[in-house]
């Protein structure tokens, strides 16, 4: 189309040339009427042509009307789009999944110390490096656009840099640096990101990851918890070592406990059974014994009366 409209232009200019050349009296001022003409159709005809613009992959385009400064509410996809570039002028904004991240370090991030300080709950200041990935949403563009009015890496460093700071401020603000730096660090985290998200999401902003990189505190504070986690360490070493003793004392208590008792059962028991022997033996089983066990010979030596034995069969008689 423009092609055809630059041969026409030619085609009409060679006219105008050829008649202003060829014309006299009355044909020059014919030829000024054309010459006025073609400017007035060359204006037109550049005022109305088109111009085919091309939107990235990962980007929309937002359409800005130059007569009045206003913005189209709906966004032009990515693809082949046909403009007015002297009425309209065309912003492309990603959506694709971007990162900010602020560090005092200036091999990540920007070259400048982008650290967020907040303050804990005892008053201590804090340094925290955090990194963030979002995504925009492509249909809330234009009123992002409307907004702001600038492109996305000013409002990432501006805008989203300040929800970050505050969200963070809320949420560390009412836990010790100890508790953040241990425990509760997941908690806090999670706690940010919520309420950085609903800072954002008026805006199609939207957190896909958030996280704490590092997080710094004074040095004597540092310090103090060092000390801190050490003495609970040899509490806890000590307690364990408590606990051991105890348990081994009272495995020896129940070992002692059942020798105890199983002396005691076994005295009982020889007791028992002395009894049952000393009621058995009577005067008649020990005479008896006696006889079983004499071989007929009188004893040699005797220290006495010469015992007396009743024999049977001599009707008692001498």
């Amino acid at each position: 189309m423009a092609l055809s409209i630059d041969e026409t232009l030619a085609g009409m200019r060679n006219s105008m040339k050829s008649s202003m050349s060829g014309g006299t009296g009355g044909n020059s001022g014919m030829a000024k009427k054309l010459v006025i003409a073609a400017g007035i159709l060359l204006v037109m005809i550049f005022l109305v042509r088109p111009t085919i613009i091309y939107v990235e992959p990962g980007h929309v385009g937002i359409v800005i009307h130059r007569g009045g400064g206003g913005v189209d509410d709906v966004p032009l996809g990515p693809g082949l789009h046909v403009r007015n570039p002297v009425m309209t002028s065309i912003e492309e904004y990603p959506t694709f999944m971007q990162t900010i991240v602020l560090t005092r370090s200036a091999t990540e991030g920007s070259l400048d110390n982008d650290e967020i300080n907040v303050n804990s709950v005892e008053g201590q200041p804090v340094s925290v490096d955090v990194s963030m990935s979002f995504e925009i949403d492509p249909a809330r563009v234009p009123a992002l656009y409307k907004q702001f009015r600038t492109d996305i890496d000013a409002i990432k460093h501006g805008f989203v840099k300040q929800a970050i700071r505050q969200s963070l401020q809320e949420s560390m603000g009412t836990e010790e640096i100890a508790s953040m730096m241990g425990p509760k660090k997941a908690e806090v985290v999670a706690l940010a990101q919520a309420k950085l998200q609903k800072r954002l999401d008026p805006y199609g902003l939207n957190v896909m990851q958030f996280t704490i990189n590092e997080l710094r505190a004074p040095a004597a504070v540092m310090e103090a918890i060092s000390l801190k986690n050490v003495m609970q360490q040899q509490a806890l070493t000590a307690q364990n070592e408590l606990q051991k003793n105890q348990f081994q004392a009272q495995g020896d208590s129940i070992k002692a406990a059942g020798r105890a008792k199983a002396i005691l059962a076994e005295a009982e028991a020889q007791a028992k059974a002395n009894e049952l022997l000393s009621r058995s033996i009577t005067g008649n089983l020990v005479s008896y014994e006696m006889a079983k066990r004499w071989d007929g010979k009188m004893p040699q030596v005797t220290g006495g009366a010469m015992p007396m034995f009743q024999l049977p069969g001599l009707g008692g008689k001498p």
